[in-house]
């Protein structure tokens, strides 16, 4: 009942900002900034058309090839370098310059050396890249030290310590990562479909620009954020269930710590 409720006075403190936005739009009269309800209209010719089959579908399924492969190769690595200090003393200069550069800047570079039109999924890839690596790194390096010295006394193969002890204690930071890298593919997804790109998301924006069709442009600044909403909320889901054996994670204790 509790969640139902913290849920409902969100729902409505949103719905409250949808009203006003409608009023504040209908009296400020201005074409750069439509009415809910204009974009609402707007929405439902394009999501309902084949519009949807054809931009939409391709970029979130872009999207999301280029954020399960970040995610695999981050996690993988992530947990390899993070037990080796070794490789991250000679490896943690070159991540730190590659992390400090923007994202969206390396669209150019892609475009550049794979071409305009196939650049997207490795663009999206490996800006999602470094979130997921740097946290599971981080992870895989705070391994307690009990768990440790257990692991030393049962004399478990790597194979066994890497994924029976590493990557569990490691997965808190790993989620940390993988909604940041959720949130940069979706980012990047747009970014490398406004230039040379035949379909997306972000391929409409700029035809909706272009055409002077501001409510069409609304329709699809309003889409991608339910699709990063959608997205959070799912990713949500599955930390919740994959961190359910952690005390701090389980619903009983988050309940007990709010004073539920």
């Amino acid at each position: 009942m509790r969640l139902l409720k913290e849920a409902g006075q969100r729902w409505v403190v949103f719905a409250v900002a949808v009203l006003v936005w409608e009023l504040l739009a209908r009296a400020a009269d201005d074409v750069f900034f439509p009415p809910p309800t204009t974009i609402a209209e707007a929405a439902g010719e394009l999501w309902f058309s084949p519009l949807f089959g054809e931009h939409v579908v391709p970029g979130v399924g872009r999207m999301l090839a280029g954020f399960a492969t970040a995610a695999v190769v981050g996690v993988a690595l992530g947990v390899l370098l993070g037990r080796s200090a070794t490789a991250m003393a000679y490896l943690s200069p070159a991540f730190t310059f590659i992390r400090s550069i923007p994202p969206p800047l390396l669209v150019p570079f892609f475009a550049a050396t794979i071409g305009v039109t196939s650049m997207q999924l490795p663009t999206i890839a490996f800006g999602a890249l470094w979130p997921v690596l740097l946290n599971t790194v981080d992870g895989a390096r705070s391994v307690d030290a009990t768990k440790v010295e257990t692991a030393r006394a049962f004399r478990l193969s790597r194979a066994q310590w890497l994924l029976g002890v590493v990557l569990p204690s490691a997965l808190p930071k790993v989620f940390a990562g993988l909604r940041l890298s959720l949130s940069i593919a979706l980012v990047l997804m747009v970014i490398s479909e406004l230039i040379g790109s035949l379909n997306g998301v972000g391929n409409q924006l700029v035809q909706a620009q272009r055409d002077y069709a501001l409510p069409a442009m609304w329709a699809w600044i309003v889409l991608l954020g339910i699709l990063g909403y959608l997205f959070n909320t799912l990713l949500l889901l599955a930390e919740r269930r994959a961190l359910a054996w952690q005390p701090g994670h389980s619903p009983e204790a988050k309940t007990l710590a709010t004073g539920g």
